[in-house]
């Protein structure tokens, strides 16, 4: 039976999603194995609990194994789900196995296209601090969670990021349900546009039972578009005046953020997080609404939000040398990165130049002139050739087009770069006192940012002896 730890095998096991239920498992007490194509920084930490981890797909790495979870980049032709379907035991989709872990608890899920893993991690930091001890799954390693993506907590609460790129956060029943925003990604699932995420997501929402909540961000116009559908009750949020807990100040400084906050005619005072940009902001108020609606005291959610430290590859500094400041983000749609671009411009630095990497063909290809738009906020683009995650090459679908496109609509300081290579030597040669660097990107565009850091340390080493 499921609840008597057992063993259990992950292929794709290295996966940010796959990884952080792996490890609650292993906290369980469950006998973990896991295949990857290669082995990683996430790999050696399950590995250090207890896990057992192999290098590449085989049929024999999951002997002994009651059921394979898979994530939704394998398919069946992976000789592990060829040999678990031979010898009969059950493939697991991620997703599914997830809504088991929620179906015995109090689930707290955050949905929407961007903005999930921060929202995430937030409302992991106040819980934590505020006595409710959650068990958290989360895309992204969170400081306050000592770099992980998983804990495993005492108490009834579960809080999950949750996945809508393929449809199986409609899996889960969470008490309280989160979107932060809804937007046209996952065409490749998607096939019919914004109007079929809208139903997905309202689907999400209606799964919360009689007793729970869905709470909105009352900003975005495709979750206004969903509320007439939502049979649950509402909490709203945002920057408008009627939304039920509205922002009501925003002064964002370097690095960081203040706003206040109104519940209905409640003023709850000012707030402050570690990290710049209303769409952070925008993330911590679904976090307070998500602890208000769990009873946590204003104060004691005041000083949560407050210990949060930001979560790895979202606006993470990664150094400074000769007032250079190097910051890497996640960002891989034009949604994440105008906000992202907007937040650096808040942060009062010089110039800002950035590394941008293309994440899948797949979405270059449907939002190519978006992102084209979206750079508007850079002085200067170095654009990657793009990552391709797992997908096969479509023509016309390039950097170099993209770059042309960028120069299309005005952007003067718009590149093809290609290499990592090419990008960190010309980043090298314009980089001055007072700028930023952003790299951007899903892929391993982070490279860059190490890169351009070490030189920068290696040139001031040679000034100084010199």
């Amino acid at each position: 039976m499921f609840f008597k730890p057992q063993q259990l095998h992950f292929t794709g096991i290295g996966g940010i999603g796959m990884s952080g239920i792996a490890e609650i498992l292993l906290n369980l007490g469950y006998q973990i194995t896991g295949s990857d194509l290669k082995l990683s920084p996430v790999t050696e930490r399950l590995t250090s609990l207890g896990a057992r981890i192999y290098e590449g797909h085989a049929a024999s790495n999951i002997a002994g194994a009651k059921a394979l979870v898979i994530s939704s980049a394998v398919d069946d032709s992976n000789p592990e789900v060829q040999e678990a379907r031979q010898i009969g035991i059950p493939v697991i989709p991620r997703g599914e196995l997830l809504a088991e872990l929620m179906r015995l608890k109090f689930g707290i899920a955050i949905a929407g296209s961007h903005g999930k893993t921060t929202t995430t991690s937030m409302v992991a930091t106040i819980l934590n601090h505020g006595g409710l001890d959650p068990t958290v799954v989360v895309g992204g390693r969170v400081s306050t969670m000592g770099g992980s993506n998983a804990r495993l907590g005492s108490s009834q609460f579960l809080v999950v990021e949750s996945d809508e790129s393929d449809g199986s956060f409609l899996k889960l029943s969470p008490i309280l349900a989160v979107v932060t925003n809804i937007d046209r990604e996952h065409l490749d699932h998607y096939t019919g546009g914004i109007e079929e995420i809208e139903t997905a997501f309202a689907d999400f929402v209606n799964k919360v039972p009689f007793y729970g909540a869905a709470i909105l961000c009352l900003d975005d116009e495709h979750v206004q578009r969903i509320l007439p559908r939502v049979r649950r009750r509402v909490i709203t949020y945002g920057l408008g005046t009627q939304s039920m807990l509205a922002i009501t100040g925003v002064a964002c400084g370097h690095l960081a953020s203040d706003f206040q906050l109104r519940f209905k005619s409640e003023e709850l005072g000012s707030f402050r997080i570690n990290v710049p940009g209303v769409h952070n902001i925008l993330n911590a108020s679904a976090a307070v609404a998500v602890a208000m609606e769990l009873g946590l005291e204003t104060a004691r959610i005041r000083e949560g939000l407050a210990e949060y430290q930001g979560v790895d590859r979202r606006f993470q500094q990664r150094g400074s040398v000769n007032g250079i400041t190097v910051v890497d983000d996640y960002g891989h749609h034009p949604t994440e990165v105008r906000a992202t671009l907007a937040a650096a411009r808040e942060c009062r630095f010089g110039r800002i130049l950035v590394v941008f990497q293309p994440h899948r063909y797949t979405r270059t290809m449907h939002l190519m002139d978006e992102f084209a738009r979206a750079f508007h906020n850079a002085d200067v683009v170095f654009v990657l050739d793009i990552y391709a995650a797992s997908e096969d090459p479509i023509p016309g679908v390039d950097a170099q087009t993209l770059a042309d496109r960028m120069r299309a609509f005005g952007h003067r300081g718009a590149e093809y770069a290609g290499t990592i290579d090419l990008a960190v030597a010309g980043v090298i040669a314009q980089a001055r006192e007072g700028d930023l660097v952003l790299t951007l990107g899903a892929g391993n565009v982070w490279q860059a940012g190490d890169r351009i850091l070490a030189q920068l340390r290696e040139t001031q080493l040679q000034e100084t002896v010199s």
